[in-house]
């Protein structure tokens, strides 16, 4: 902010209360391509009675479906997308909103508060009452986008070069840096190389089609790399079970199981 300015606390004397939602990367994206103030989908809430939580689900509008760009294909991003409902619990959460000088602020209901050439503006929208997860629903569209962003992801980002030239301040040394850390990382690491990540990936994929956990070293075995390295790659899809009956072993994240929630796999 350019200088010291007053909150606008109308929100906290309405009662405003909103909600905090996180919701996947490509949702977001996809939002972002509607028009003005087009409608991008519709929340569904669904009581049950006074007891339990309430069923909530987002349908994304089909126009907005189509994904464009992830390895030159076209996807279809899932429509359907049910809500995890959390608790705000001992936290305040709020939302504010700022309004840049000499700018009309927009609010959430749709009205302005006019130009101004003064400090920027300050407003309090609501207080958070409910905290969510919006995750999309297991289906085959949902499957395929994930490789493909996996795919996309695990693309080498070094791009070759033509000279025009040759290089003529070149100083030829016994032993390059690099070189010196690969064997370094070698003796460190044993006689395991890292493959390619998609590789990896593959494999992974493979073995937790057949059981759903794993230890460790089942999945060193399985798939002959270092075990920092395939740690790294198991955090991103995977889980790590700290406790209960699967103690000290890996699963699939939900949105990479191949098996709906409940059913039984393979131990």
């Amino acid at each position: 902010m350019s200088e010291k300015s007053d909150v606008d606390l109308t929100g906290a004397k309405l009662n405003t209360g909103v909600w905090l939602v996180k919701v996947p990367k490509y949702l977001a994206q996809q939002w972002a391509k509607a028009t003005g103030r087009g409608e991008v989908g519709k929340l569904r809430i669904i009581k049950k009675g006074n007891l339990g939580k309430p069923e909530v689900s987002f349908t994304l509008n089909e126009e907005l479906t189509i994904i464009e760009g992830i390895e030159d294909k076209t996807v279809s991003a899932p429509r359907d997308h049910p809500f995890t409902m959390q608790s705000v619990g001992g936290q305040m959460l709020a939302v504010f909103t700022e309004s840049s000088s000499g700018q009309s602020e927009e609010r959430s209901d749709g009205s302005s508060s006019g130009a101004g050439s003064g400090p920027d503006k300050i407003a309090l929208e609501g207080v958070v009452v409910q905290r969510a997860e919006c995750r999309p629903a297991v289906s085959e569209s949902y499957m395929k986008l994930k490789r493909l962003q996996i795919e996309e992801s695990s693309k080498p980002s070094r791009l070759s070069q033509q000279l025009s030239k040759p290089v003529t301040n070149y100083k030829p040394v016994a032993n390059h840096e690099y070189n010196r850390e690969y064997e370094k990382k070698k003796k460190e690491e044993g006689k395991r190389a890292r493959a390619d990540k998609q590789q990896v990936l593959e494999m992974l994929f493979s073995a937790f089609e057949k059981h759903q956990y794993y230890n460790i070293k089942d999945l060193v075995d399985i798939t002959k790399q270092p075990v920092i390295y395939l740690k790294e790659i198991l955090r991103d899809i995977g889980i790590y079970n700290v406790k209960g009956t699967h103690k000290n072993t890996w699963e699939l994240k939900p949105e990479y199981r191949h098996y709906q929630p409940g059913e039984k796999t393979d131990e």
